[in-house]
């Protein structure tokens, strides 16, 4: 990897760039440790407005940023672009696709993958939405749909390319489809005249029997209420068991013909190779209050990828305990002493949770009072506008947000990479 080896200093290595890793780079001091980001991107990504992405208002660029352009000018910092394969734990060794490289200390911070809970077939025809090359497709199929409903003459064929189904009614579902919904009702009217519009339909499927769990019973009602004004068909305490490329099977023996389902239902950690089966639970690496592996001396675990076993069911997989691990163990680290024990344990401090349901329609739980509606909606554009990382970034989603207030408008309508179904025309298992 051509890094040197500096003898007077420690060499952290940490796996991954996401919410996590980022801050844990961003804050260690370059005078007490050698630090080397490795991540399968050059960029960070703000995954929370990924949605906004695969609905046409915001370009790529203004949710992602260049890793070394966040971390620059610093010495002692080395970034390499690479996927790491396999951790020899024994050998403090990391094996990557450009090769191997020593440790003293591994911080993964590798996040979450989506969950297909064993379904191949639905791993193989639906799509997710972890990732901005996904949110890409999914735009790309949006538009592609609406391009070849306009040359089919068959109803039910056309049907089928206008009606979406988004399996999950979390967060990431619930303000997907309102996204659609607002897109059916002001945009695609004007961008296709001569279809049809109302015969798009958007499912939002959800396991449980509300919408937005880890929120508060208020807050879901509103969502669901607000979902329900905009047109969305909901569907509470509903497993998808199948889906073949052209119907959802429900359980029940109910179905959905769609060529669309976006799966938004669940992730998992990403676990890298190296790992004994007692070091998992549920797909994440087990540490212990100090966020360090339990039975390794010098592997720390952050972000989704951490299961805190006195934390009831492990944190919540989100980008608040991901930011709030990485600024505690850069600060534990600074402070690290050898043959001295960490300063304090990790105390998770849940500063609140929020979703955006459409124009001037948004919830937010906070500890002490919770908010709907039009503030809750300024709220939560503040909120992840000042998250954004980079100037430029804030500026131009801003700017987007401000001309699709005024004008109705989502000006990102582009379809700059064809989505290739070809590679769904057949099942796998």
């Amino acid at each position: 990897m051509n890094i040197p080896i500096i003898n007077n200093l420690k060499r952290v290595v940490i796996i991954g760039a996401g919410f996590a890793g980022l801050q844990v780079a961003k804050k260690l001091r370059r005078d007490k440790f050698q630090v080397i980001l490795i991540d399968k991107n050059n960029y960070h990504t703000f995954q929370p407005l990924l949605y906004q992405v695969a609905t046409a208002g915001l370009e790529p660029d203004s949710i992602a940023h260049s890793i070394r352009n966040i971390i620059k000018k610093t010495k002692n910092f080395f970034f390499r672009l690479a996927y790491v394969h396999y951790i020899n734990t024994e050998k403090q060794k990391i094996y990557t696709n450009i090769g191997d490289l020593s440790y003293d200390y591994l911080i993964i911070a590798t996040g979450s993958v989506t969950n297909y809970f064993g379904n191949k077939n639905i791993e193989f025809f639906s799509l997710p939405m972890k990732s901005i090359p996904e949110a890409l497709n999914l735009r790309s199929l949006i538009l592609q749909d609406f391009e070849s409903a306009l040359l089919i003459k068959n109803d039910k064929e056309r049907e089928r390319l206008m009606t979406f189904v988004i399996v999950g009614g979390g967060p990431t579902g619930v303000e997907l489809a309102g996204a659609l919904a607002e897109m059916k009702k002001y945009i695609l009217p004007h961008d296709y005249p001569d279809l049809n519009i109302q015969s798009m339909n958007i499912h939002l499927l959800q396991g449980t029997p509300r919408l937005l769990d880890g929120m508060s019973e208020k807050s879901a009602k509103q969502a669901y209420k607000n979902l329900k004004e905009l047109g969305v068909i909901i569907w509470l305490n509903c497993l998808v068991k199948d889906y073949d490329g052209k119907i959802v099977f429900i359980e029940k023996n109910k179905k959905i013909e769609s060529a669309n389902v976006i799966w938004a239902a669940g992730v998992k950690g990403a676990i890298i190779k190296g790992f004994l089966k007692e070091d998992i639970k549920s797909n994440r690496i087990l540490v212990n209050n100090y966020l360090k592996a339990i039975k390794y001396k010098n592997i720390f675990a952050i972000g989704d990828i951490a299961y805190m076993k006195s934390y009831p069911n492990g944190h919540p997989m989100t980008a608040q305990p991901a930011i709030q691990q990485g600024n505690y163990l850069a600060e534990n680290f600074n402070s690290f002493q050898e043959e001295k024990k960490w300063i304090k344990p990790f105390i998770y401090k849940n500063l609140g949770s929020m979703a955006t349901i459409g124009r001037n329609k948004a919830v937010c739980d906070f500890p002490f009072f919770k908010l709907k509606g039009f503030l809750a909606w300024i709220v939560w554009m503040f909120v992840h506008l000042v998250s954004l990382v980079g100037f430029r970034n804030r500026v131009i989603a801003l700017t987007n947000w401000i001309i699709q207030y005024f004008h109705y408008n989502k000006s990102v309508r582009l379809i700059i990479r064809p989505f290739n179904r070809k590679n769904r025309k057949k099942k796998i298992i």
